[in-house]
């Protein structure tokens, strides 16, 4: 059962994987293309380029081809290389919700969603929190390795936070849903709070346009959020095709069964 489960989180993975490595090639390398231009200083540039324009058409058609061959390039790349996150993250899911299904709250597809949420939670929300998503031109406040070692640790916090939040929804949402929910929020606003307040400030952006940083930053998140999304809707739609129901599920159908 567990390759089942493995084969379907691939495919999901590489399936998601597909619509973000084309979001990657059709928004995301232009507007880094853009900052590196800002953080180069652009307008220099363009002058340059304008000269150069002025200086011959066989120049500039030859760096128009050049540009685009570079472009396809690029796109190419950045669409194989989401797809082989995907597969990665599909994997990785697949095993997640194999041993931890039955410990997540829902029904059904809901558990993959959850899933999803705890993950990204550990993965990307509660790391940027401290180490958010670097620009060009970006300047660090430590050494590669000790960044390192900082992402990792903030992922261990951010699955006990994920870990801390589902449980006290299970014990609460007996009771009332709603109180589940505040109970779930909880754990999740008490990190955002303790980092806001006492995390140091590891990245500066430089001479970047604020609103520029806050739109990349803003499309990094959503983007990764919508990774885990996609590779949750399709594991879950994978697993309803396969005929596959959850513990809970099983569990029903063995008491009802005669």
């Amino acid at each position: 059962m567990l390759v089942d489960y493995l084969e379907r989180g691939v495919l999901a993975g590489a399936i998601a994987g597909i619509v973000y490595g084309t979001y990657m090639a059709v928004v995301a390398n232009p507007l880094i293309g853009y900052m590196e231009t800002v953080a180069a200083g652009g307008d220099h540039a363009h002058e340059a380029g304008e000269h150069a324009h002025e200086a011959g058409e066989h120049a500039h058609a030859a760096g128009e081809h050049a540009h685009a061959v570079s472009e396809a390039t690029t796109a190419a790349v950045s669409v194989g290389s989401g797809v082989l996150w995907g597969i990665l993250l599909g994997g990785a899911f697949a095993l997640a919700f194999y041993f931890l299904e039955p410990a997540l709250p829902g029904r059904g597809r809901v558990k993959t969603y959850v899933l999803a949420g705890a993950g990204f939670l550990t993965v990307s929300v509660a790391p940027w929190l401290v180490l958010p998503p670097t620009t060009p031109g970006a300047e660090q406040a430590f050494d590669p390795t000790l960044r390192i070692a900082i992402y990792a640790g903030l992922m261990a916090v951010g699955a006990l936070v994920a870990a801390l939040s589902i449980y006290g929804y299970r014990r609460v949402s007996a009771r009332s849903r709603q109180l589940g929910g505040v109970a779930a929020a909880i754990p999740i606003v008490a990190l955002v709070a303790v980092t806001a307040i006492a995390a140091p400030t590891i990245v500066e952006s430089g001479s970047m346009p604020a609103e520029l940083v806050t739109a990349f930053r803003g499309l990094t998140a959503l983007s990764q959020a919508a990774l885990w999304a996609f590779v949750a809707g399709c594991f879950g739609w994978l697993q309803t095709r396969a005929g596959v129901h959850s513990t809970a599920e099983r569990r029903d159908d063995l008491l009802t069964s005669p």
